[in-house]
C-alpha cells in the first residue's frame, strides 16, 4: 500500500475512504464532512486498489459487504500498514461483530444508522491519536539516532584525545626528551591527532545540526560550473597534502540548474573529499560534468582502493564506513554518503557507484534538468 507523508502538512485536507457497497452512504458522507477530501470504494477489492495507489489517513468502511468484507479488508489493510486508521460501520446491535474488529485492530467503531455529528467527532480524534502517534515514533526515532550519534562521537574522539593525553603526560613527567628524534616523531604523531580532533568536531556539529535540524530545501537558478570552481579551490590543499593530482576539465557550457546551493555544495564535497580519503598518494581524482537535452550529471572517478561488491549498498547506510585496512581508525561518521544520496533525492536525482578492490570508484550523480535555463 501507498505510504503517505505526516498529517500535519499545513494547507493539505486530510484523506477519507469512504468504503460500502450502499452508494447513498458514500455520497451522503461525502458530502457532509467537507473538511476531507474523500474517496470512496463500493467493496473490499475496490478500497484495496484505492490504498495501492492513493495516499490515504483514514478508512471508514462497512462491515457486511460482498467479496471481501470489512473484517477482511480491515486485516488485509492492518497486515500491510499496521498503523493506518480504520474504522468500521456496523448494526446497532451486532457486539460480536464490532468485538470482532477491535480483535482485528479497528481503531474506533460506529453503529448504524449513522450520527455525521457523532462520526464528525469519532474521526476527528482518530486522526489526531494518529498524529500523536506518529510524533512519538518520530521522538523515539530522534532519540535513537542520538544516541548512535553519540556512541560514534565518543568512540572517534577516544583513540586521538588519548594519544595527545598520553605524550602531554611523559612532557610533564619529564620522561620525554624533546630534541630525542623519536620525540620529534611522536610529536607530529600528536600534531596530526590534534587536527584530526578539529576535523571530527567540525563535523560533529555539522552533523549535530543537520540531524536534529533538517536543512530546509531552498532552490534557486544556479550556475553548477561556478559552484564546483569556488569548491575546488577549497579542496586543493586537501589533494596537495595527500600528493594527489586532480583532474578537471571545465565544460564548455553547461545550463543553469535549480539547486539548493548548500546541498549541492555538500554532495561535490563529500564526493571529493571520500576520493581523497581513500586514494594513495601518487593517485589520481578526477571530476567530470556533462548535460544532456533533459538531464545534468556529475562524475567522480578515483584511482583508489575500490570498494567489495558486497559493500556497495551499504555505503550509503547512516554511520555505516568502509575500513579497507580494518584499522577501526577511518576518520569520520559515516554520514557523508548517507546525506549524499538524500539530498540527490531531494532533487529528484540518481546516484550510481561502480567499483571493485585495487580499480577505484567512480559515483555518478544525475539530476533532472526540469527547470533548468
Amino acid at each position: 500500500m501507498r505510504s503517505r507523508p505526516p498529517m500535519s502538512i499545513a494547507g493539505t485536507l486530510p484523506v477519507l475512504l469512504i468504503v460500502d457497497d450502499a452508494e447513498v452512504i458514500c455520497q451522503l458522507c461525502a458530502q457532509a464532512l467537507t473538511e476531507y477530501r474523500t474517496l470512496q470504494a463500493a467493496n473490499g477489492r475496490a478500497a484495496l486498489a484505492v490504498l495501492e495507489r492513493e495516499a490515504v489517513d483514514l478508512v471508514l468502511t462497512d462491515v457486511m459487504m460482498p467479496g471481501i468484507d470489512g473484517l477482511e479488508l480491515l486485516r488485509r489493510i492492518k497486515e500491510q500498514t499496521p498503523n493506518q486508521v480504520v474504522i468500521v460501520m456496523t448494526g446497532f446491535a451486532d457486539r460480536e461483530m464490532i468485538l470482532q474488529a477491535l480483535k482485528a485492530g479497528a481503531d474506533d467503531f460506529i453503529t448504524k444508522p449513522l450520527n455525521l455529528l457523532q462520526l464528525r467527532n469519532l474521526l476527528r480524534k482518530a486522526l489526531e491519536r494518529q498524529q500523536l502517534r506518529e510524533e512519538l515514533i518520530e521522538l523515539k526515532r530522534m532519540d535513537r539516532l542520538k544516541g548512535e550519534f553519540l556512541g560514534l562521537v565518543s568512540h572517534k574522539l577516544k583513540t586521538p584525545v588519548t594519544s595527545v593525553s598520553l605524550f602531554l603526560q611523559g612532557l610533564a613527567a619529564g620522561s620525554v626528551d624533546p630534541d630525542d628524534p623519536v620525540c620529534q616523531e611522536v610529536l607530529a604523531l600528536a600534531q596530526e591527532e590534534l587536527e584530526n580532533i578539529q576535523l571530527l568536531i567540525r563535523d560533529l556539529l555539522f552533523y549535530s545540526e543537520l540531524i536534529l535540524q533538517p536543512l530546509p530545501l531552498r532552490r534557486r537558478k544556479s550556475c553548477p560550473l561556478d559552484l564546483v570552481t569556488d569548491l575546488l579551490k577549497d579542496l586543493l590543499p586537501e589533494v596537495s597534502a595527500h600528493g594527489l593530482e586532480l583532474n578537471f576539465t571545465p565544460p564548455e557550457s553547461l545550463p543553469q540548474l535549480d539547486l539548493d546551493r548548500k546541498q549541492f555544495d555538500f554532495i561535490v564535497r563529500a564526493l571529493l573529499l571520500n576520493a581523497i580519503k581513500f586514494t594513495p598518494s601518487g593517485g589520481s581524482v578526477t571530476l567530470e560534468m556533462n548535460a544532456t537535452a533533459e538531464f545534468f550529471s556529475l562524475r567522480v572517478s578515483d584511482s583508489g582502493v575500490g570498494i567489495a561488491p558486497a559493500e556497495i549498498p551499504k555505503i550509503f547506510e547512516k554511520f555505516y564506513q568502509i575500513d579497507p585496512h580494518h584499522s577501526g581508525q577511518v576518520r569520520g561518521f559515516g554520514l557523508g554518503l548517507y546525506y549524499v544520496r538524500e539530498f540527490v533525492h531531494t532533487h529528484g536525482g540518481t546516484i550510481q557507484v561502480v567499483s571493485s578492490p585495487g580499480a577505484g570508484t567512480t559515483v555518478t550523480v544525475t539530476l533532472p534538468l526540469s527547470g533548468a535555463e
